[in-house]
């Protein structure tokens, strides 16, 4: 039903997630844009496969959207942290049946039409905006129409080789990503507390990026 299409890396400001990602991986990150929905904005990174990151952040400039943002980035506890490191904080799985998606996991939220720039797409937001399970639990997205966004991304040799999840409850989120076809997505490992860690090739160098 669903496939990984991204992983997002929230930053306090988008320079800030923009220096911190070159920092570890040593290359450069594509534009992005505006998302007038949610009052955010990001940059890009092409990780090969249809595969991308997105480094994103609130943008300043952007209208306050009248409801708790995407991927959690209103919490007090996420910002919090985001003042000591951006971090890899979630992933987002594409389907082509979005609506049937969520009739098997209805917690996903509702079904909400967003854009940047050309691009359109229809995606999954909780009404409190809070990703599911830490962040283990993707947001769907279907991009109907519209290219694939790694159609404009430059290569710059970075591939992701790996994703794993920590959680007290590895079963439970098993369990909900079964619902999905996303058997196997995530490498899941019992720990106390939620998160998710990605590994990236990038030249001969295996990288991880994480919580913090």
């Amino acid at each position: 039903m669903a496939t990984l299409d991204h992983v997002v890396v929230a930053a306090r400001t988008l320079d800030e997630g923009t220096a911190y990602v070159q920092r570890v991986l040593g290359v450069p990150l594509s534009p992005g844009g505006q998302h007038p929905k949610m009052g955010t904005h990001n940059r890009l990174l092409n990780l090969g496969g249809g595969v991308y990151l997105e480094v994103i952040a609130i943008d300043p400039e952007g209208a306050d959207p009248g409801r708790p943002r995407w991927f959690g980035l209103d919490s007090p506890r996420l910002q919090a942290e985001l003042r000591q490191s951006p971090r890899l904080i979630h992933w987002v799985a594409r389907t082509d049946d979005i609506h049937g998606a969520v009739a098997k996991l209805p917690e996903l939220g509702r079904v909400h039409r967003a854009s940047r720039g050309q691009l359109e797409w229809e995606i999954t937001i909780p009404d409190d905006g809070e990703p599911l399970e830490g962040g283990l639990i993707p947001t769907l997205i279907a991009w109907g129409h519209t290219p694939h966004p790694t159609a404009q991304l430059a290569d710059v040799g970075c591939r992701l080789v790996g994703l794993r999840g920590f959680h007290p409850e590895p079963g439970r989120v098993a369990k909900r990503l079964g619902k999905l076809g996303l058997e196997g997505a995530l490498e899941l490992v019992q720990s106390g507390a939620a998160g998710l860690e990605a590994e990236i090739l990038t030249g001969a160098r295996r990288v991880t990026l994480g919580r913090g």
